[in-house]
């Protein structure tokens, strides 16, 4: 029975990020459309510091469509192991880029679609090996966890990371650095997605009838949640404001993940219950959609398609089976050429012999 309830909760949590996939990306187009309305005004930009996004509905949708999968992915975590909940974010990179083609110009040439292709096939390669059991179910349990002294040091160098570059990194190289905004959002991401886990565990057990609501862990989460979400909005404006969306969503993703699934192995272990085959297979779909991520990004200003393919082709036969040939074929040309050149001049000298031009002299 536990084992049945437990596939079940894995699908609830799949069809929830997923869902949550599709919002998100949604939501980065939205905003971004937003922002470029008000730059076009002349407010002042959200990179300059500024807040007129504020006033902009479009953003205000950008927002609630971002609002929305986030509580989709936050129930994910309560019924999926956060190792299958985070990767599943290429999807909303997915989502983002072909809604960019369509509203904002960005183009989707062959590399991007094969990109998209190997984005899909590695998230797919990781739910098949996700663990499928959760790996805390109690709010007892997560406080015994979070009090673990190796998540107490990763969580305080987070902090101290965090601050550098919010405070001394930041307003020196954030307008012309892309790393730094997006570093901020994704190691902050990693707290973030430890206190939603804490949550969702906690709203699992209001529903069976516990109290909750008495044990301090669970403002204390929600209030780490606060913080940690404020400032990741903050400085994830402030890098598509400045930046491409097409190239904000991806690196995102990457470095969000990448601290996600090592603040997940520092926290829930979860990584001792797989077996070799699941973390080779986790790992492997991981890069697949890290490939597939810099193929959709990488080449997008390049405009390939399959139509160039079989130019391209021959181009290539032709510098590696014709060298010699073209070599020979260009001495020979410029021979001829040479000697209609001297026929030309031999016949204009000639001419002005027979006319008396002191030029032929």
């Amino acid at each position: 029975m536990s084992q049945t309830r437990g596939r079940y909760d894995f699908c609830i949590g799949l069809v929830l990020a997923m869902s949550s996939s599709i919002f998100i990306g949604g939501s980065f187009i939205l905003k971004k459309k937003g922002l470029l309305r008000l730059a076009r005004k002349g407010s002042m930009r959200a990179g300059q510091g500024g807040h007129a996004y504020l006033k902009e509905w479009l953003w205000w949708a950008g927002l609630l469509s971002m609002g929305a999968g986030e509580v989709a992915n936050f129930a994910a975590y309560a019924f999926a192991p956060a190792t299958l909940v985070t990767p599943l974010g290429a999807l909303s990179v997915l989502v983002s880029a072909i809604l960019s083609s369509f509203f904002l110009n960005e183009k989707l040439n062959l590399h991007g679609k094969i990109g998209c292709l190997l984005s899909i096939l590695g998230s797919t390669v990781m739910v098949i090996h996700a663990p499928q059991e959760e790996e805390v179910e109690t709010l007892d349990e997560m406080s015994h966890k979070l009090g673990d002294p190796g998540f107490v040091v990763f969580a305080t160098l987070v902090v101290i990371v965090s601050l550098i570059l919010i405070c001394v990194v930041g307003p020196r190289h954030g307008q012309t650095n892309i790393l730094v905004y997006i570093t901020i959002c994704s190691v902050i991401g990693a707290l973030s997605v430890s206190c939603v886990k804490g949550l969702g565990i906690a709203i699992k057990e209001l529903f069976a009838g516990k109290p909750v609501l008495k044990h301090p862990l669970s403002w204390i989460l929600l209030l780490s949640l606060t913080v940690c979400v404020s400032t990741q909005i903050n400085y994830l404006n402030r890098a598509l404001d400045i930046f491409n969306t097409s190239i904000v969503t991806p690196i995102y993703y990457v470095i969000f993940t990448t601290s996600v699934l090592t603040c997940s192995a520092i926290l829930f272990k979860e990584w001792q219950h797989m077996a070799a085959d699941d973390i080779t297979g986790t790992f492997s779909g991981f890069l697949t959609i890290i490939v597939g991520i810099f193929l959709l990004h990488a080449f997008k200003d390049v405009n390939f398609t399959l139509a160039n393919l079989p130019l391209s082709l021959r181009k290539d036969d032709r510098a590696a089976n014709g060298t010699l040939l073209s070599t020979y074929d260009s001495f020979n040309d410029d021979e001829e050429s040479s000697a209609c050149l001297g026929e030309m001049q031999s016949t204009e000298s000639l001419s002005a012999r027979r006319n008396g031009s002191l030029s032929a002299f």
